[in-house]
């Protein structure tokens, strides 16, 4: 089982661990990973590995046995054994960007109160598809809604429940298409502000900014027609 360090510090840019373990197609599994692994939506983090002796690119981390995380490596080379005690260092500008990518969808969700069903993000831009039958009138007014959250500063935070208490809510659950996470029966929830400023709180596996400021303004970029019955709607941060 990997210990989930980019859930205890998000903004935690290098640390060190253990190689446990290697896969039969070349993939690193270590006691405790930095890297996000790949899913709902989010890619997994790259970055380099150091260790006595050497170096490797890892371009993206997945999920692999049980709750295992598998560092795959940019190109051929060769892997640090069994045992070996390395360094982790994260590709920060991607990881920050899929930050505040993926908080600036979580608010996307506040201002289309309608289902989500499907996702995907990057590090300058990412997208909702909704159950949306008719598109909005006007991108503008999204635009402005959803930049006028981000400047009031909500504090990002989460909570946990149990798998129990999330059946009895579904309310919570705003993703038709993907799954909440339930890792030991408990869910992770993201909310966004506190109090009487909260304005969402979703179940929520991914890494997020600290604060909606962090995200600074977006554009609308399109939206787009999938279906009868859905809409892609795309976000793009400001460069």
């Amino acid at each position: 089982m990997t210990e989930t360090l980019f859930l205890q510090d998000m903004y935690r840019k290098t640390a060190p661990g253990k190689v446990t373990g290697l896969t039969d197609e070349g993939g690193i599994i270590l006691d405790a990973s930095l890297f996000y692994a790949r899913g709902g939506g989010q890619p997994g983090d790259s970055g380099v590995l150091h260790w006595d002796g050497g170096r490797i690119p890892i371009a993206m981390a997945v999920k692999g046995e049980g709750a295992d995380i598998v560092l795959v490596p940019a190109e051929p080379a060769a892997l640090p054994p069994v045992g070996a005690e390395v360094e982790q260092r994260l590709d920060w500008d991607r990881r920050f960007g899929h930050m505040r990518v993926h908080t600036a969808l979580h608010l996307l969700s506040v201002v289309i109160p309608l289902p989500v069903t499907g996702g995907a993000i990057a590090a300058e831009k990412g997208r909702l598809d909704f159950a949306m039958p008719e598109p909005p009138d006007d991108k503008l007014v999204l635009q402005g809604q959803m930049n006028a959250l981000i400047e009031r500063g909500l504090d990002v935070s989460e909570t946990w429940i149990t798998a129990e208490e999330l059946d009895a809510n579904p309310g919570l659950v705003k993703t038709m298409s993907v799954q909440p996470p339930k890792g030991a029966g408990r869910v992770r929830l993201v909310r966004i502000g506190t109090g009487d400023r909260q304005i969402d709180l979703q179940p929520c596996g991914g890494t997020h900014v600290a604060n909606t400021a962090e995200i600074g303004p977006v554009t609308i970029a399109k939206i787009e027609s999938k279906g009868r019955q859905n809409r892609r709607v795309t976000v793009a941060l400001a460069q």
